[in-house]
């Protein structure tokens, strides 16, 4: 039987250390180039309620896939919108007293009715969402 010194034990264990560090260093590089498979946007409709669910100059924001979805219903009728603001990808909200889409991460406004631009340094609109109300029930996405 073959006894293991304790430089033999202490070169082991660095190696240990050294395989984790390198392991630990790579992965993100590694998960870079081969993503998980995320469902960007659902390929059938979503639930989002009951259309009295929202009442007029509220909006809910719903999941969607992998990002959420904001529904709002204005006074033109209810619009949806990702819920993702097209500057840094921060997650936009209502103001309901401003009656505007805020992103609170670097002050950008959009208007409810086209998810347009107002101000400040979004580069382009939201990305408007298919909505559709069957009996009553409000559904958003799916093939249009």
């Amino acid at each position: 039987m073959t006894s293991i010194t304790r430089r033999d034990f202490l070169k082991i264990i660095k190696q240990i250390l050294a395989a984790t560090g390198l392991t630990a260093l790579f992965s993100p590089v590694v998960a870079f180039f081969y993503p998980p498979s995320l469902e960007e946007t659902p390929a059938d409709p979503v639930l989002v309620g009951a259309v009295d669910d929202i009442p007029q100059g509220e909006a809910l924001t719903v999941a969607f896939g992998r990002y959420p979805a904001l529904v709002i219903n204005t006074e033109q009728g209810l619009r949806a919108y990702s819920a993702v603001c097209t500057h840094f990808a921060c997650l936009v909200d209502w103001d309901a007293g401003l009656e505007q889409i805020v992103c609170p991460c670097h002050e950008g406004y959009f208007e409810p009715l086209e998810g347009g631009v107002i101000s400040g340094p979004p580069p382009s609109p939201l990305e408007s969402i298919p909505l559709e109300i069957v009996d009553g029930e409000i559904y958003i996405g799916g093939a249009s």
